[in-house]
């Protein structure tokens, strides 16, 4: 079985992340699958929306951490998440995250990276990375857009994972509905999107991202070098072995 389905409806896109025993934890192999799949259905010129969601009980644990541990792919893990998060932002279809269950750390950052987020209700996001001697740096661009930045620092310091709701209080999702509402609530997004005259859409996308004083590229390839070096740390070594092996961090 692939690590991500693709599903083809008139002009819209659907990628399903397809790792349901993992919780749709992101491999290298999954990575690159999904941008592949980004990167066809932007350069179809009839489609227009793609829809990201996940298979089984989440939409995304984040990061597979035994993964991380191997040192060879670390450093790829790292520049496949970033070139995931810019090809979702950059493309010019219009993505929609829809969320269920969890939506955690490397997950919660492909959620922040699309225009719309559409979660369940019960669905647990958040950006648990210095928990695990991590620096949420790939992430941040994205959310110091869309959040006030005392929101961010409680996101970020604490680690601590919010409700549905309370994300979209703070700005974090569009809309919250219960399980079974999901798939409606998205389809309406879509059908309001494709109302739009598509270069128009396209050319609004854009110049909502130039009228940043640095673009999420320049962003991201700053925040790469940032979350590259906790990578490598000795706090990065014990979090992610602390997590795997079950048992609180010892710090030092």
């Amino acid at each position: 079985m692939p690590d991500v389905i693709i599903e083809e409806k008139d002009r819209t896109t659907i990628l399903t992340l397809n790792r349901p025993e993992r919780r749709n934890a992101l491999t290298i192999e999954l990575l690159t699958e999904l941008t592949a799949a980004l990167d066809a259905a932007s350069a179809a010129p009839q489609k227009r929306v793609l829809i990201l969601r996940g298979a089984g009980q989440a939409f995304c644990a984040g990061l597979d951490l035994q993964e991380t541990t191997v040192v060879e792919k670390a450093h790829r893990s790292a520049e496949m998440v970033a070139k995931t998060l810019l090809a979702i932002s950059q493309t010019r279809l219009i993505t929609i995250a829809q969320i269920h269950g969890a939506a955690v750390a490397g997950g919660a950052g492909l959620m922040s990276a699309c225009d719309f987020v559409i979660a369940a209700e019960r669905t647990k996001i958040g950006y648990p990375e210095t928990k695990r001697g991590l620096v949420a740096g790939l992430v941040m661009t994205f959310l110091r857009r869309q959040l006030r930045e005392r929101d961010i620092r409680e996101l970020l310091f604490t680690g601590d994972l919010i409700s549905a709701e309370r994300a979209r209080e703070i700005g974090l999702v569009n809309r919250v509905v219960p399980p079974n509402e999901l798939e409606n609530e998205t389809q309406k997004i879509v059908e309001a999107v494709l109302q739009n005259a598509p270069v128009a859409l396209a050319n609004t996308k854009r110049l909502i991202e130039e009228l940043w004083s640095s673009t999420v590229k320049e962003d991201v390839e700053r925040a790469l070098r940032h979350h590259m070096e906790a990578r490598e740390s000795a706090e990065a070594r014990e979090g992610i072995a602390a997590f795997l092996e079950k048992r609180s961090p010892n710090w030092t």
